[in-house]
Order: C-alpha cells, then structure tokens, then sequence
C-alpha cells in the first residue's frame, strides 16, 4: 500500500528524461508511467497485461521498459503505461531490481539484504 512519495527521473529509448513523483505502492507488481511522462519520453508499447486492482477489478494495460533513477541506485525496468488519470506509482519488481525494500515504520527505501545461495 502507498503511503509515501519519492522523486525520480526517467528516461525512454532517445535520452530524453522526466523527473516523476512515485507513489511507493508495495502491492504494484510494475510501476506504472503516467501517460504524459511515457510519451514525453517516447516510449512504446511492448505487450499486454491484466492486472488487478485493490477492488478485485481487472484492466488491460501496455507494457514497456524505461531506465528509472533514484539517489540510491539507477536501472532498466518493465513499466506499465499509463491512460487518463493514472498516478506514477513505484512497484515492488523496480524496488527489487534496484536492491531496496520500503520500510512502512519511517516510510524509507533502504537497500535490501542480497542472497546468493
């Protein structure tokens, strides 16, 4: 559940970038792009999903990938692509490719303990 904001930027195929606000949402699988920030950046629709919302209803989205970058680290990751209305939410599958988890006591990102075993 979001309960936090955090500022990043991102950046599409071109270079071009735009700085976002996320809503740091631990029950997002992907974060999500609103449409004006995806098409600023140029990005492009990669394939379909379903997804689930808090209310058990489903909606089809398109997904891509963007280069997403935080003071604590910077990577490519799958995005879904916002319609009309969507809030930029930072999910648990960019949180994990960067090595953080959301600590919902002080609502900080803090990197997070790797295995490898």
């Amino acid at each position: 559940m979001g309960i936090t904001y955090v500022e990043g930027r991102v950046k599409g195929p071109s270079n071009k970038e735009e700085a976002v606000k996320f809503l740091v949402d631990s029950g997002a699988t992907y974060s999500l792009l609103p449409e004006k920030v995806w098409q600023a950046i140029g990005l492009k629709p990669k394939r379909k999903e379903t997804f689930t919302l808090a209310d058990g209803t489903t909606v089809e989205r398109t997904v891509s990938e963007a280069y997403i970058v935080f003071h604590q680290g910077e990577a490519h990751t799958p995005v879904i692509l916002g319609e009309k209305g969507d809030e930029a939410l930072l999910g648990v599958v960019t949180l994990e490719i960067l090595g953080l988890v959301f600590n919902p006591f002080d609502r900080t990102l803090n990197p997070m303990r790797m295995l490898l075993s």
